[in-house]
């Protein structure tokens, strides 16, 4: 029986900069110590895609990859149902962004828990881009929803959003507000955690951001672990969330990221039914 899945996401900083192949042990040793069961990678190359299928894990990458070879994976220790993409192309300037995309992939898990459908969501990363990001989180939501069959009973959409949780596209998606006449709910696994807590995943306290090609950055939340919300709130409970390779690892700092990994367990009851009262 199945009533817990743990998912992780990290932007790992393709492996050209800051000694990548030190980096990438590092990162390698993390994921054996948290043993997530759901991972989605960003700044990944396909020799990191075919490590990962070395090691077992079941992989789909993301539509568009880079004229460098650098792109974005979603990974699971279990084999996946179908899998849909969208390379996220909204307006005339995403093709300056060419590895923005989203992958849909259902996830069956033994019963109790059942079909996931995985949404690794990658938008453009610009700072003056939320309009594009406005769309493409209309375009992912869009694609989640001709994902979904039937036997999927929990959507989650995790990845580097390239947003803070007050920006439009972040607002959108965690059902703050609508956009083109359409509204969804997604509950914020940091946030149903660590409420009031700003947990940056993107700061000039790591030491790849200050010496990366955003020396100015602030401490930004851009990195999620979304739930989906039905009408009675979301189908799964944020059981733990927390941020990992935060601190380097005998001196090296795993990426200009920080990652983000969440406990999903079932609720005591389903949403939208009482409680058996005994």
């Amino acid at each position: 029986m199945v009533r817990r899945t743990r998912v992780m996401t990290m932007n790992v900083l393709a492996p050209q900069y800051a000694d990548g192949t030190a980096r990438r042990a590092v990162l390698a040793r993390e994921l054996r110590r948290l043993r997530p069961d759901v991972l989605a990678l960003q700044e990944v190359t396909r020799q990191d895609v075919a490590a990962l299928t070395e090691d077992g894990w079941y992989t789909a990458p993301h539509p568009r990859w880079s004229a460098d070879g650098v792109g974005a994976v979603l990974a699971a220790r279990a084999p996946f149902g179908p899998v849909v993409t969208d390379p996220l192309q909204v307006t005339a300037r995403t093709v300056r962004t060419d590895w923005c995309g989203a992958v849909a992939a259902q996830l069956p898990l033994p019963e109790p828990l059942g079909t996931l459908l995985l949404v690794h969501h990658k938008p453009s990363w610009p700072y003056d881009y939320e309009r594009e990001r406005e769309l493409q989180a209309l375009a992912a939501v869009r694609l989640a929803d001709q994902a979904a069959g039937r036997p999927v009973r929990h959507t989650v959409l995790l990845g580097d959003l390239d947003a803070t949780p007050d920006a439009a596209s972040l607002r959108f998606l965690r059902g703050l507000q609508s956009l083109d006449g359409s509204s969804v709910c997604f509950q914020d696994a940091w946030s149903a955690v660590h409420p009031g807590e700003p947990g940056p995943t993107f700061s000039p306290g790591n030491r790849l951001v200050r010496d990366g090609d955003m020396p100015t950055a602030v401490d930004r939340r851009i990195d999620h672990i979304l739930v989906r919300c039905s009408a009675h709130g979301a189908s799964l409970r944020v059981s733990s969330c927390e941020r990992v390779l935060v601190e380097p690892v005998n001196g090296v700092q795993a990426s200009d990221h920080y990652g983000l990994v969440a406990d999903l367990t079932l609720p005591d009851h389903p949403p939208g039914r009482w409680a058996v009262q005994q």
